[in-house]
This record gives C-alpha cells, structure tokens and sequence, in this order.
C-alpha cells in the first residue's frame, strides 16, 4: 500500500505541478512581476493595456463562442446518433468510417479543410462553371471568414469523431440493451428512450473528455491560425504573436493576455455547467410529460448524415491535400490538375527528414513512457480497489495550453534551462499521459478478473499475474492507448513551439509556419507527412495484435 501511495504521489506529481508552477509562472508576470526582465513590482499596468488592445473583446469573443459552439454541436450530433442507431449495421459502419479520423492531427484537417472550401477549392471547382458561372475564384473571405465560422466547422469535424469513440469506450458500462427494452416496452422512440433512459447513465462516464473537448476548443492555437479570423484574429493567436515578438517587453502583455484566457475557459465552463443543470431539468420534464415521440425518423436520419458528412469532409480534405502536393498546373476552374509532378515531395523530404526523425521519436519515447506509467497507475489503483482515479491527474486537458506552457517557458528561462530534447520530451508527456489512462481505463476496468483469482489461486504473485495474464490479454488496449498517445504528441504545436525554442523542430511546427505562406504544393506535402506518422502508430496498433495472436481467435477480437 505504501508503494501504491509513492507511485501514485509521483505520476500525480509529475503532472500537477508543471502545470501549477506553469500557471504561477504566468500569472506573476501578468501582474509585472519578472524580475528577469526588470519586474520586481506587482502592477495593473499590464493588464490596462490588454485591456486598450484594440478589438480584444471580439478576438475573447470568438474564442469564447468557439468552446461553447463546437463543443455543444459536437455531442450533441454524436448523442443523437448514438441514440438512433447503436446497435445497428449503420453504427458500425459509421465507426469504421469515423475511427481513422482520430489519427489526423487537427492541423493536417484544418488544412484540408481550407483547400476543401477555399474559394478556389475542389467544392467551387465541383460546381464551377456549370452550376456557378465562376471562370475566377469568387472574392469570398473563407476560411478565415470573421465570425470564425470556418474554425467551428473544422473543429467540430476533428471533435465529433473523439466524443464518438469516447461514447464507444463508454456504452458497455450503461444497461443500453435493457433500458432500451424497456422504453421501447413504453412506446418510446429510440432517441427519445436513449435520452431519457440511456444518456443521464452515459454521460456521467464522458463528462470529462467533453470537459477536454471544451478547454481546446476555447483556446486552440494551429487550427485558429489556419482557419480562424485574420483581422482581428482570435485570442489565442494573438496571444501566440505576443508571446513570439522580438520586444521582450510583450511578454507581459502575453501574460496578461493568457490570464485573460484562462478566465475565458472558465467562464465557458461554467456556461456549459449551467447548460447541463437546464439540460437535466429537460430530460426531467421529458421523461414526466408522457410524450412519446416514436416517430422520430426524420431526426435519425440528420444525426446521420452529420456524422458520415463530418468523415466525409475530412477525408475529402486529405484528397485536396494529396492532389495539391503532387500537382503541376492547376488553373481554375479545372476539377483537376494539368499534369501531375513529384517536385514538391523531392523538394519537401530532404528538409522534412530531421523534423519527421525528430517527431517520431519524441511521440514514440512519450507515449512508451506514458503508457508504463498509465499501467503502474492502472494496476496499483486496482490493487486498491479500483478507486476513482485523482482528478489532478487529467489538468493537463482542462487547463489551456497557453496558461501554462508560456509560464513553464518563463521559469525555464529564469532557472537556466535550455532547449533540449529531454525537456520536450517531459513536457510532452504531461499531454499525453492523461490521454493514455483515459484511452486503457475502461478496457482496464472491464478485464475479467476471475482469470487473475485463478492464476493466485495457484500461487502467482501480483508481478507475475500482471505480467504474464493481464498484460498480455489487454495488447490491442495498450497498443491502441500507446497510438492514441503517439497522436497526442506528434500533433502537439504550441508546446513544441514555446518549449523548443524554435531550436527543436516537428513536422506540426513546420507544416503550421507554412500556413502563413502561399505554396499550396508544400503545405500539401507536409500535412500529409504530419497525418502519415500518427496514422502508422495506429496501423501497427492494429496489425500487432493480428500477428501474435493469429492462432487464438479470442485473443484476436
């Protein structure tokens, strides 16, 4: 028990106080105190001149309203089909469609997105001259349109299919097909016998994934620069600038501006946590006001098509990116391009190679690491009774990147630390950790454990049942938690950015600087190579447990 406690002490350890010592690091100098930089006296003057930005409340605006809408629209057409057709030949269609999308990073779908509806995209080129009379790109300003329109829509296609395996990871521990007998027995229609029966038991067990979902969404940085508004842009970016420019002086204002966001993403929390209270008193009055609703075909059918549409579009976005990196002439309003070239890959790999090198190992070293600690964790917490994991330990998902990491970069900076490989590495694995102990509890929690009472039955000690029964029959789950791990990572941008110093470089870093040019060939290549390397993480995932477990069927479902 002692060990237990030691263990679980440090993991919380080595994911607490980071992001604690991040936010003391941020918040000092939001006050003026960096002493660094000549600030030894706590003053407002920083944040009054946040404050006499220019156009500041629009830029929290669009911030706050990306949170709130993405996150809400997301599981709201994720719990809407889950409720029409778990169960179905179409749910599980939908899934094969919709789980490979949880290997594309946000920014290779960001980018796919904007050459998907760009104004001279392939969706004008579809229709144009025929339908639209376009010989010209129209004068449209999307993406980056200025109600950040655009960046919802990209991110509610990148969220929607994490809330939809979360709910997967989730449904077998709710009596779906008994609650489902029994509405149905009452005459209810199957998304109104979900809602009432069904969701209040589900959504307990993702409150904090979508909680995650909330937090990113309200404070994105690769994606907001890519699809968000220009003039003036969302916050986080306009933090991120602050936070870059050459003037050490602005980065008290970047202190001050990440304070700011902060109190933003606490404020769409509690937004979301009064939504539920009126959501809960819905459900109230729905399941007492005797309404049935049987007919609920038309409603089905939307959730449906949302969700294939969301899949669709994103893998619509990767064509765009494939055709554009080897693409020769390519005028508009031509469906496709003139002639095809490798020039761009010739030109791209030889540059890309140590940031791919880079990528791969420090996703491949985090996420090995963080999945030995998840299974210490796991175990021990199960030695104990399979208490609720602390909540400290998943502060990473619900506290913004940029509250926290510009602060670690100021203390590493006042401490001596330099850019190094190592230190990326640690503050990789503070992300990626909470990812793989949300990805392995459930598969965890649900193993049989009368295989473990019969193992100690003849003598097997805790070590060795760990190591040669439970491991062994959960690889597909530690291999599936080390790929969505290895995701987490190589799709890491701002930590990469702030942390390494510009001295240590990934393909995410690379592929988001070229956002700000206009060579669509090599923004093609590069986002594809940075959805390439987590999509291998999760074919090897897939592809292990196949070959080791070839002759034992059971084993290999």
């Amino acid at each position: 028990m002692r060990r237990s406690l030691i263990l679980s002490g440090f993991i919380l350890a080595l994911i607490s106080l980071p992001v604690l010592a991040g936010l003391a690091g941020t918040i000092g100098p939001a006050f003026g105190y960096l002493p660094a930089l000549g600030g030894h006296h706590l003053t407002f003057d920083h944040m009054a001149a946040l404050a006499a930005e220019p156009h500041l409340v629009r830029s929290s605006l669009v911030s706050l309203a990306a949170g709130l809408i993405t996150t809400g629209l997301s599981l709201v057409l994720t719990m809407l089909f889950t409720a029409g057709y778990a169960g179905t030949r179409m749910f599980s269609r939908i899934q094969h469609l919709v789980s490979p999308l949880l290997a594309v990073p946000h920014a290779a779908a960001a980018f796919g997105l904007a050459f998907l509806i760009a104004p001279s995209g392939l969706a004008m080129r579809l229709v144009s001259p025929g339908l639209t009379g376009c010989t010209s790109p129209p004068d449209w300003l999307v993406p980056q349109d200025p109600f950040g329109l655009t960046m919802m829509a990209g991110l509610v296609a990148k969220e929607m299919p994490f809330l939809f395996l979360v709910i997967l990871s989730a449904l077998p521990q709710v009596p779906l097909a008994q609650t489902r007998q029994v509405t149905a027995s009452l005459g209810y229609g199957r998304i109104r016998g979900f809602l009432v029966g069904t969701w209040p038991l589900l959504y307990r067990q993702i409150r904090l994934p979508v909680f995650a979902v909330l937090a990113y969404a309200s404070s994105v940085v690769d994606v907001a620069m890519i699809l968000g508004p220009d003039l003036p842009p969302p916050l986080p970016v306009r933090i991120a600038q602050w936070m870059g420019d050459s003037d050490l002086q602005m980065r008290f204002l970047a202190s001050a501006g990440a304070l700011l966001q902060l109190g933003l993403t606490a404020l769409a929390m509690i937004v979301w946590l009064l939504a539920e209270e009126a959501g809960a008193s819905i459900l109230k009055r729905m399941s007492g006001s005797g309404h049935r609703h049987a007919d609920d075909g038309i409603l089905r059918v939307t959730a449906c098509a949302a969700m294939a549409l969301s899949a669709t579009l994103v893998f619509l976005g990767l064509f765009t990116l494939l055709a554009w990196s080897v693409a020769g002439l390519w005028p508009f309003p031509s469906l496709l391009p003139h002639s095809i070239t490798f020039k761009p890959w010739m030109k791209a790999l030889p540059h890309a190679m140590m940031p791919i090198v880079t990528t791969v190992a420090l996703a491949g070293a985090s996420a090995a690491i963080a999945l030995i600690l998840a299974v210490g964790l796991l175990w021990q917490d199960s030695l104990r009774g399979g208490r609720v994991l602390p909540v400290l330990l998943y502060l990473p998902l619900i506290v913004p990147q940029l509250c926290f990491i510009f602060g670690l970069q100021i203390l590493g900076l006042v401490l001596g630390f330099e850019a190094s490989f190592s230190l990326l590495l640690f503050v990789h694995l503070i992300f990626v950790l909470p990812y793989v102990v949300l990805s392995l509890t459930q598969p965890w929690r649900a193993f049989d454990r009368r295989y473990e009472m019969a193992a100690a039955g003849l003598g097997k000690s805790p070590i060795n049942i760990l190591l040669r029964i439970r491991l062994p029959m959960l690889t597909r789950s530690c291999l599936t938690a080390f790929a969505v791990g290895f995701a987490v990572s190589a799709g890491l941008y701002l930590p990469t950015l702030l942390i390494g110093a510009g001295r240590i470089v990934t393909i995410t870093t690379e592929a988001v600087t070229l956002s700000s040019g206009g060579d669509r060939r090599a923004i093609g290549v590069y986002a594809l190579l940075q959805a390439i390397i987590p999509f291998a993480g999760f074919l090897i995932a897939s592809l292990v447990p196949h070959l080791l477990f070839r002759d034992r069927r059971a084993m290999r479902i």
